[in-house]
C-alpha cells in the first residue's frame, strides 16, 4: 500500500514569518521535491477574542484547535496561496483542509474552486466545514445557527454548477435560475471532497456518503467509532475502501519551546495503518526549529513512512 504524506503548511508560524507567503510556496516546492504527496492549508477569515477562550497550547508548536488560538493568529487566504503553489509545482496535491463554506456565497466559492482545480490540473482537494467560531460568523453577518443547512446547500449548488449549463437551484438560503458558470473544473464533477470533524456525527456520515472522497477526522477514531460510516456506505452501495482515510503524526512536547521527538511520533503509525488510514499529515514546525531543516525532514519522513 502506498502511504501518502501530507504536510500542514499554514500552522508553521514558530519557524516562518506570517508575512512571507512566498516562503510558504518555497516550502511546498521543497515538499514536492522530497516526495511528499500534498500540502494542506486551513482557513479563517477573521478571529474574535473568543478564539483563545480555552487558553493557548503549552507549546505554541502544537496544533491549532477550537478555542486555543491567539486572535491575531495568521490565516492567509488559502485559495490565493494555493493558486501560487499550483503555479509553482507540478505533482503536489493542494488540500484546502478546511474551507468554511457558509461564510461565503456558494456561487462565488464554486467559481473560485473551479478555477483553482483547472489551474492545478485536477490536484485540488476541498474539505468544506462549518467550523466552530461564532464570532467569525457574527463579523460576516451570517447566522451561526444556519451554518449546517447552508453547507448542505453549498454542496448541492457546487455539484449543480460544476456539472450543468445552465444551472438552477432554489433552497432556503440561496436561489438562482439559469446561470452559466464557466470554466468548469478540470476534474469532471469537480474537485475531490473530504469531510471530517471532532466526532463521526450523522451530518458527517450523510455528507460523506453523498459527496465524499475522503475522511479527515480531528483525532483518530477507532474501528468501532467508524462502524456507522461503514454501514451507511454499504447501504448506499459504497465501500469505506473507496475513501482516503487521513491520520497524522501527533507530537509529544516535553517543554514549552522544544520540538517534539520524531521517532516517538512515528510509533503511532503502525496502529493507524492497521485501522485503514491511507494518508498521514505532519506539521514540520513540530519537529524542527529552522526552516532550512524542513526539506531534510520531508525526505526523512518519506523514507521512514514507506518502510512501514
Amino acid at each position: 500500500m502506498q502511504i501518502r504524506l501530507i504536510m500542514v503548511l499554514t500552522e508553521n508560524w514558530t519557524i516562518a514569518s506570517p508575512r512571507d507567503l512566498r516562503g510558504l510556496v518555497r516550502l511546498a516546492q521543497e515538499a514536492e521535491a522530497a516526495g511528499v504527496d500534498a500540502v494542506m492549508l486551513s482557513d479563517h477569515l477573521v478571529l474574535g477574542p473568543g478564539a483563545g477562550a480555552a487558553g493557548r497550547p503549552a507549546n505554541l508548536k502544537d496544533y491549532a484547535a477550537p478555542g486555543n488560538q491567539d486572535p491575531a493568529t495568521p490565516w492567509p487566504d488559502s485559495i490565493v496561496l494555493m493558486s501560487a503553489i499550483a503555479a509553482a509545482t507540478e505533482r503536489l496535491r493542494l488540500i484546502a483542509g478546511a474551507i468554511i463554506a457558509p461564510l461565503r456565497h456558494p456561487l462565488l466559492l464554486a467559481h473560485q474552486l473551479a478555477a483553482l482545480d483547472l489551474l492545478s490540473e485536477g490536484r485540488l482537494v476541498v474539505q468544506p466545514t462549518v467550523s466552530w467560531h461564532e464570532e467569525e460568523y457574527a463579523a460576516m453577518g451570517i447566522p451561526f445557527t444556519e451554518r449546517g443547512t447552508r453547507l448542505d446547500e453549498h454542496l448541492a449548488i457546487w455539484k449543480c454548477v460544476w456539472t450543468q449549463t445552465p444551472a438552477s437551484f432554489h433552497g432556503a438560503h440561496y436561489s438562482f435560475a439559469d446561470v452559466y458558470m464557466e470554466p468548469k473544473p478540470f476534474r469532471e464533477g469537480g474537485p475531490r471532497l473530504w469531510f471530517g470533524g471532532s466526532r463521526i456525527s450523522p451530518f458527517i456520515v450523510r455528507r460523506l456518503v453523498q459527496y465524499g472522497d475522503g475522511f479527515h477526522p480531528f483525532g483518530q477514531p477507532s474501528a468501532e467509532e467508524m462502524e456507522p460510516l461503514r454501514i451507511a456506505l454499504a447501504q448506499a452501495g459504497r465501500s469505506i475502501q473507496e475513501l482516503e482515510i487521513v491520520g497524522g503524526l501527533r507530537p509529544n512536547f516535553t517543554d514549552a519551546t522544544a520540538p517534539a521527538n520524531l521517532e516517538q511520533a512515528l510509533q503511532s503509525l503502525p496502529w493507524q495503518l492497521e485501522q485503514g488510514y491511507t494518508s498521514i499529515c505532519f506539521n514540520p514546525s513540530q519537529y524542527v526549529d529552522d526552516l532550512a531543516q524542513v526539506g531534510r525532514l520531508c525526505s526523512e519522513l518519506t523514507k521512514r513512512v514507506q518502510e512501514f
